[in-house]
């Protein structure tokens, strides 16, 4: 269970290391921040994604079923290695069994294990391998576009630049790679 009032302390702490003066303006950060990393920004530790997919998941029946892509997923994530955000879209897509989630449930997946502190290659393959396992589907796929702010305001401080990565499993890795490189661009094939 998460500290509050040590995190409070620990940022407020972290402050007057930096020479700010706590009092005034900065009166209460060390809460804000606490809170708002307990209650939002990290808030996904607290989430069992097989569950949610357990939940929200219908059975369809024997198949074959096609091919199910969700994009321009809204994901914000926190950097491990300088605490700071990364923000973009995700393209998902798996191949179903039996089961299929709905898509809002697709969408509190992705915010939930987002909402870690992960990098962004890990993230794509824990939504992809959780979509695939949660739904017992042949094969899943998730491409992440994110826009990483340590990489903006800090070192190279590259504005546009971005980070793309696709993370493939089940057939997606084998004999669909080609098909799911298309279908995560946006391309007819």
């Amino acid at each position: 269970m998460p500290d509050r009032p040590r995190a409070a302390r620990a940022i407020e702490e972290f402050l007057r290391a930096l020479d700010y003066d706590i009092d005034g303006e900065l009166k209460e950060t060390g809460a804000r921040v606490a809170d708002a990393w307990i209650d939002e920004l990290v808030a996904g530790e607290k989430v069992d994604v097989a569950r949610l997919l357990e939940r929200g998941a219908i059975d369809l029946g024997p198949g074959p079923h096609g091919t199910v892509i969700l994009r321009d997923v809204h994901v914000a994530t926190m950097c491990p290695h300088h605490l700071l955000p990364a923000h973009g879209r995700a393209t998902i897509g798996y191949l179903p069994g039996r089961r299929v989630a709905g898509i809002g449930v697709i969408a509190q997946v992705v915010d939930a294990l987002a909402r870690r502190l992960t990098l962004q290659e890990s993230l794509g393959r824990e939504i992809a391998r959780s979509l695939q396992d949660g739904l017992f589907a042949e094969g899943a796929f998730c491409r992440l576009v994110l826009h990483h702010t340590c990489f903006a305001l800090r070192g190279e401080k590259q504005h546009g630049a971005v980070l793309e990565t696709l993370a493939l499993t089940g057939r997606f890795d084998g004999d669909l790679r080609f098909m799911a490189l298309n279908l995560a661009h946006g391309s007819a094939s």
